[in-house]
């Protein structure tokens, strides 16, 4: 039995990497480290997973949310402080690496990181990480989660992002990270879901976003984004969810939009202009579609009227004129959604046409 415990335990060298790590941080209430001991570290180590065939560590999976026991028995979410070691490297199987929601660690990630072959998961959500995304992050072929929001990461994203031609989720949210989207963020077919809001991020927005067929989900809100909405989305079949609210984009808007697939849709706090395109019908199905706080002038397009659904429409904060149109969507709004234009009229607005 000896020998076979000794055969199904994990190497010394990943043991060691693992002690490296531990030492780097310090979690005070929990204890989650308390069960990283012993010489077997697949078996029982909290968070630890291990390959079953070749007894390496895979996956290192500590969360500061969770539901788990040791949480609800604390009566408590997480906090840990130190910083990720550079051990982490050494870890060569490592397949998923999840830290977060620990609110207090700090430091970089560690270069190297990008050695690690099988990597499919960088999970370091809800931290305090500083410095740049690892300028050669593209050359983790196999990740298809890169999830590094709510951190106080800086710099430009690296250009080879664009050759992670697995990866389905990226989310950057609220870090301070500045430049300009990478051109070719197009060749990212893989992706469902751009989260890159709450930013420093500039210039436009990538013509070559609509190559990637299976987006559903793009925020690039709270930026400091210019230039114009490209016209691409009868290219984008999947998109459901737009968020560009919060930055410097000029222009009109996109015709393609208002008839694509589109049923969120923020566009507000911008400078947008011209008139609304008159171009909704029965595939216009918008749940939310917010346009205020831009400078579109002229009529409200008569073609609302004709859109499959509309829950929620901003109009406000506009340069809009003449009556609204009677019916629906405008018979369930409120005021609200048309106050401070230049001459809107009828109902629900107390100006009479």
């Amino acid at each position: 039995m000896t020998v076979i415990t000794v055969i199904n335990a994990c190497p010394p060298s990943d043991r060691a990497a693992l002690l490296s790590i531990k030492a780097a941080l310090h979690e005070p209430y929990l204890g989650i480290f308390n069960s990283w001991t012993g010489p077997d570290c697949c078996h029982g180590w909290y968070g630890v997973s291990c390959d079953p065939y070749v007894h390496r560590v895979a996956d290192i999976n500590l969360r500061g949310e969770s539901e788990d026991p040791i949480f609800e028995r604390a009566h408590r979410t997480g906090f840990m402080t130190g910083s990720i070691s550079p051990a982490i490297c050494n870890l060569n199987r490592l397949s998923s690496l999840t830290i977060a929601d620990w609110k207090g660690i700090s430091g970089e990630i560690p270069k190297c990181i990008t050695s690690l072959p099988y990597l499919r998961t960088l999970d370091l959500i809800g931290n305090r990480i500083t410095g740049r995304i690892p300028t050669d992050i593209g050359r983790l072929r196999e990740l298809t989660v890169l999830n590094l929001a709510d951190n106080n990461l800086t710099g430009s994203i690296p250009p080879s992002i664009v050759y992670l031609g697995r990866l389905m989720h990226l989310d950057l949210r609220n870090n301070k990270l500045s430049g300009e989207l990478p051109s070719e963020m197009g060749k990212l077919t893989m992706m469902s879901r751009a989260l890159l809001s709450g930013n420093i991020l500039g210039g436009p927005v990538p013509v070559s976003l609509s190559n990637i067929y299976r987006l559903s989900d793009l925020d690039l809100s709270l930026n400091r984004l210019s230039g114009q909405i490209p016209d691409m989305f009868d290219k984008m079949p999947v998109l459901a969810t737009l968020n560009l609210d919060g930055n410097m984009i000029s222009g009109q808007l996109p015709r393609s939009l208002l008839n694509s697939g589109v049923s969120i849709c923020n566009l507000s706090r911008n400078a947008l202009e011209g008139r609304i395109p008159d171009v909704f019908g029965p595939r216009s199905y918008f749940m939310v579609l917010d346009l205020s706080h831009n400078r579109f002038s002229g009529p409200i397009p008569k073609s609302i009227s004709s859109a499959s659904y509309i829950g929620h429409l901003d109009l406000s904060h506009n340069q809009l004129c003449g009556p609204i149109p009677a019916g629906a969507p405008y018979d369930h709004l409120e005021a609200s959604s048309f106050v401070y234009n230049t001459c809107l009229c009828g109902k629900p607005l107390s100006k009479r046409c």
